[in-house]
């Protein structure tokens, strides 16, 4: 996600006021869930010291944040809960990400559930050998580059957290938003794509947890979704937009 500021807001809370002041939070949350400008939010205690507790809040922007939340209707009910610990507060910083994330190794990424390059690299051989042969979707591809497949390939492999392949050799997205532009996608088309690709990814033996299969047709809607809208006759779209990435709606257990 792009844009968001995150805020961060130490307390030092005695441990005979701790469970009320989790408690006052719990209530307070209610608000937070129902502002719009408000992304997520999380309360965490510290272990080596237990009266140190930090909140952190994602908001859309600081601007959304500052104008929007705190002028709100949501911050009144908010601030009648957290009011009692306003002086416990050390300090009330927004942060900006600098693009260094990722998850570790006891959450596999999507791309290394899937089996990696190799899979992913067969998955679109028998995916586009099924599209020209298709009525429906041959045509959008009968000026295919050869090498097609394996570019889309190393696209999902990216969007699926492995490495940053397709961006350093084929342009990121802006490359990929120029391949779609004036293509006139029906939405006929696009299903049509979904179903033989989730087709191919059975074929060629893809994970078939529910976990990792909601997380690929997710991306599969949005992303097939997405390309109708910039194939759409006079569409300008962002070419700065960046990569976009997909994880887990529900880790594997």
């Amino acid at each position: 996600m792009t844009g968001v500021i995150i805020e961060y807001i130490p307390y030092r809370i005695s441990d005979h006021d701790a469970a009320e002041f989790v408690a006052a939070y719990r209530r307070a949350a209610e608000s937070l869930a129902a502002a719009p400008e408000c992304v997520d939010y999380e309360l965490t205690r510290c272990m080596e010291d237990p009266e140190h507790f930090v909140l952190r809040i994602t908001w859309t922007s600081v601007e959304a944040h500052l104008e929007g939340f705190r002028r709100g209707p949501s911050f009144r009910a908010f601030f009648a809960e957290i009011q009692p610990y306003v002086g416990a507060i050390e300090e009330m910083r927004h942060y900006e990400p600098v693009g260094v994330h990722g998850s570790g190794a006891a959450t596999p990424s999507l791309y290394s559930w899937a089996g990696g390059a190799a899979a992913l690299d067969e998955l679109c051989a028998v995916f586009y050998r099924a599209v020209f042969a298709d009525p429906e979707l041959a045509p959008l591809f009968r000026d295919m580059d050869p090498g097609h497949p394996h570019h889309v390939a190393r696209w999902l492999g990216e969007v699926f957290g492995g490495p940053a392949v397709y961006s350093e050799a084929r342009g990121g997205h802006a490359h990929m938003i120029t391949r779609h532009l004036g293509r006139g996608i029906t939405e006929p088309q696009r299903r049509r794509w979904m179903q033989l690709l989730i087709d191919a990814a059975d074929e060629v033996g893809l994970p078939s947890d529910p976990e990792f299969r909601a997380a690929f047709v997710g991306y599969l809607e949005w992303g097939t979704r997405m390309a109708v809208q910039l194939s759409a006759p006079g569409v300008e779209p962002d070419l700065t937009e960046p990569m976009p990435t997909w994880g887990w709606a529900v880790a594997p257990r």
